[in-house]
């Protein structure tokens, strides 16, 4: 499908399961990459300069990239497909692999899934998604630490069409009452260093651990995009759990990235 096609990676934030899973799936498809060693994008040169060199030579570019402003920049400017690799506000190439998931292990029923950490970029689409296929999601959080209104809206605008429901909690056990999926994230997202000691304190009442695991239903899944801080957000024994799909949620980042190209390109 990409024989004869090149793609620029380039990754402002570290990357383990996305780089390599775009980077395998770019070579099995045919097509070949180059990673564009990039330290702070717009400052040694501006993205419209970059942009339009790129569509010279790529067919493509996957962006990483800290703000979701870098990501829309590039689009405007670079006239072929812009692939979100993770953003401030989007994880949307991660979510697909985690739909794929919950439909391997779950089937094609409506679940609960419950969300327990910060309202970030996979919290966003995780709501997104769950209101756009008449998944009920329960995000339980920390105030202060909810999912934007703008995205909350988008959420039930979507969910009047497809059955959701949307629940905003500030009670993890609530929150993991009856839930198929139990769903947790870093507390502490790239370029929030800054805010660790906080953040742990605050986010405490939320970690992913038997207590919280038993309040859900007893077939219920554990779901971590990772990378995962193993004592934090999540214990070692839920994670490693039988119960635990992370490394299957993990493995199907290569080929969600396969059927997102596909979808591109053919």
């Amino acid at each position: 499908i990409l024989e004869g096609k090149a793609f620029g990676l380039i990754f402002e934030k570290p990357s383990t399961r996305t780089y390599v899973s775009f980077d395998i799936a770019i070579n099995d498809l045919g097509g070949h990459s180059v990673t564009l060693p990039v330290t702070s994008l717009g400052n040694r040169e501006s993205i419209y300069d970059i942009a339009k060199t790129m569509e010279r030579y790529v067919d493509g570019l996957i962006i990483r990239t800290f703000k979701q402003q870098t990501l829309e920049d590039f689009a405007r400017y670079f006239s072929k497909p812009v692939i979100n690799a993770l953003s401030d506000k989007f994880h949307p190439c991660q979510i697909m692999a985690d739909y794929q998931t919950i439909v391997e292990k779950k089937g094609k029923k409506k679940v609960k899934i419950a969300y327990l950490g910060d309202g970030f970029n996979v919290a966003n689409c995780l709501t997104i998604l769950s209101s756009t296929v008449g998944y009920d999601i329960h995000l339980g959080m920390p105030k202060g630490y909810e999912p934007s209104a703008e995205i909350l809206a988008l959420a039930k605008k979507n969910a009047l069409k497809s059955g959701s429901s949307i629940v905003v909690s500030h009670d993890a056990k609530a929150v993991a009452e009856d839930a198929d999926v139990l769903y947790t994230d870093t507390w502490i997202p790239m370029g929030k260093e800054a805010e660790e000691n906080k953040r742990i304190k605050v986010f405490q009442p939320f970690q992913l651990n038997t207590t919280i695991l038993k309040k859900a239903k007893k077939d219920a899944i554990v779901m971590h995009c990772l990378p995962a801080h193993r004592g934090q957000e999540i214990t070692d024994e839920v994670i490693d759990g039988k119960q635990s799909v992370v490394f299957d949620e993990a493995e199907n980042r290569l080929h969600i990235q396969k059927a997102i190209l596909t979808y591109l390109y053919s």
